[in-house]
């Protein structure tokens, strides 16, 4: 049986079992980008479709952090203004959102001046606590500004939130879309609402919907595992959705170069004149093989939105783990 063939089985199987439909309704929302458009029109879509939402983020933008965790440094006040105005300069480490010339309802918003992480497990540690008196049925993190495929995953805030709160035992969902999501900012450091966030938002409930559907009696996912979910630039209402795999095939470049002034991408993006090491990222330009066809970068390039099934964890799988044990079989001797 093939790999698309198998997961279609499983989700057969899994339909069988649904006998009512269980509400999601209280939802850790997070992300490792900070008070962004994405993440407001998800909120606002989430709401309008019935759930209960906790939004906890981070400050600044993290992204590359990954699972980063600052352990025992205390959370102290913040130097400057977080992303988008959220918090101004001299505000706790943590706290509401603080926002208001924009209009937008805040009072479910709450920043952390920390990594991606930090502010997942406030938000499932203290807020969804102090919320529900309970861990949250569901944490989504996201959408990210820019898609998470191939190894890039691996330094990834907003799927390291995930595999956090999967590791707990809440289901929990990666989300990331194009960079064109992105609002622009103004002298202010404000920044607009983008239409295509609306888009993202109502395909993203879409989503959590057929979850809800299919769950009956039982968790939105299985256990121990959560779904990295990639949406295509050109996403729109009508976009197909398709199964796929973090697979070879990377949609990103990454390099360290010693000099970020003589390299070409670091130029466009205005570091030309800046003669110091760093880490440089471009699109690859390589073609995919036939083996990489379901891929998520090669899915999201045929225009289509990916989703990938994750464990938690680091476990090979047994055809690995046994040829490594047979390698090693002499070390008892």
């Amino acid at each position: 049986m093939n790999y698309i063939n198998k997961l279609a089985a499983g989700v057969f199987l899994a339909s069988l079992t649904a006998v009512s439909t269980v509400q999601a309704e209280r939802i850790v929302l997070t992300n490792d980008d900070g008070l962004t458009s994405n993440i407001k029109a998800l909120y606002t879509a989430l709401k309008a479709a019935g759930h209960d939402v906790v939004v906890s983020i981070p400050c600044y933008g993290q992204s590359g952090m990954g699972a980063a965790v600052n352990y025992l440094r205390p959370v102290t006040p913040l130097t400057q203004p977080c992303l988008n105005n959220a918090a101004p300069a001299g505000a706790p480490g943590v706290g509401p959102v603080t926002k208001t010339e924009d209009g937008f309802d805040y009072s479910d918003f709450h920043y952390v001046s920390g990594t991606p992480v930090m502010a997942t497990m406030r938000g499932m540690d203290v807020l969804a606590q102090a919320r529900w008196g309970a861990a949250p049925d569901l944490v989504l993190s996201g959408p990210n500004e820019g898609q998470n495929v191939g190894s890039i995953v691996n330094g990834s805030g907003t799927v390291s939130n995930t595999q956090f709160a999967a590791a707990q035992g809440i289901p929990a969902i990666a989300l990331s879309a194009g960079q064109n999501t992105t609002g622009v900012k103004d002298a202010a450091g404000n920044y607009s609402d983008n239409p295509l966030s609306a888009v993202i938002a109502q395909l993203s409930v879409r989503l959590v919907e057929e979850l809800k559907a299919k769950a009956g009696t039982g968790p939105l996912l299985p256990d121990r595992s959560a779904l990295n979910i990639n949406f295509p630039d050109n996403a729109t209402l009508d976009s197909k959705w398709a199964f796929a795999r973090h697979g070879t095939y990377d949609k990103y470049s990454i390099k360290f170069v010693d000099d970020l002034s003589k390299d070409p991408v670091a130029q466009a993006y205005g570091l030309g004149g800046v003669p110091y090491p760093g880490v440089t990222i471009s699109f690859n330009t390589e073609e995919p093989t036939k083996q990489q066809n379901h891929d998520e970068s090669v899915v999201i390039d045929k225009g289509k939105i990916a989703i990938t099934t994750m464990q938690v964890g680091f476990d090979a799988n047994p055809i690995q783990q046994l040829i490594t044990s047979l390698k090693l079989r002499g070390l008892n001797k």
